[in-house]
């Protein structure tokens, strides 16, 4: 039977946001009691919470909104990479070792744990050359275990960019805290959110034996 990783973390209230961003809130709207059979919720949150999917629309006024976005490369075959404790950047000799015969999706552990509890402002960012290097390799996607592929206080975005001119599509915010280094199947389907700048995902890895 094959193995598999829910690389989800949890969203609820007390999930880290990026600062000034909607966190989780849920208020109930019915609840089971005398003449109601049901317990019906609202909620409200950024799209942006837990893992997800960044739309174009996230960092170019004319880009796509998520719900409009091909699903193709959020399926398929895809390689884990680590490297954790590579720094405020993940360059190109951090996962050199890791990109022979390299699928079209790749997800990069950098944190030993995820921090949950808070937002890091600190968080580890995708250099904009390493991004390149994955395009010209033929990647669709790539995904991280923080909060952005460009650090916290960037005001320019230089990997979102450089994602949006090569047309490759990202997750964020991934929990890979019990993934080992290797190959596997992705599944992290983003809503059809037809005028959403991300979608919140269930991301997951399947063994592929």
């Amino acid at each position: 039977m094959k193995q598999l990783w829910d690389i989800s973390p949890p969203v609820h209230a007390g999930a880290p946001v990026f600062p000034g961003d909607t966190a989780y809130t849920q208020q109930w709207a019915a609840t089971i009691g005398p003449g109601c059979p049901v317990n019906v919720s609202a909620i409200t949150l950024s799209p942006h919470v837990g893992a997800h999917a960044d739309a174009p629309l996230h960092y170019d006024a004319g880009g796509a909104a998520i719900g409009h976005v091909p699903l193709d490369p959020f399926l398929g075959p895809c390689r884990v990479i680590h490297a954790i404790g590579c720094g405020p950047l993940v360059r190109p000799e951090h996962i050199a070792h890791a990109l022979a015969n390299l699928p079209q999706r790749v997800l990069v552990r950098v944190y030993e744990r995820q921090p949950q509890d808070r937002f890091d402002d600190a968080l580890p960012a995708f250099a904009p050359d390493t991004v390149e290097q994955l395009a010209d390799l033929g990647v669709q996607l790539i995904g991280i275990d923080s909060a952005s592929i460009d650090p916290a206080d960037s005001k320019t975005l230089d990997s979102h960019q450089t994602i949006r001119r090569r047309g490759l599509r990202v997750l964020e915010n991934l929990l890979l805290d019990d993934v080992p280094e290797g190959d596997y199947e992705l599944i992290a389907l983003p809503l059809k959110l037809t005028t959403a700048d991300a979608s919140p995902v269930r991301a997951v890895l399947r063994s592929l034996t």
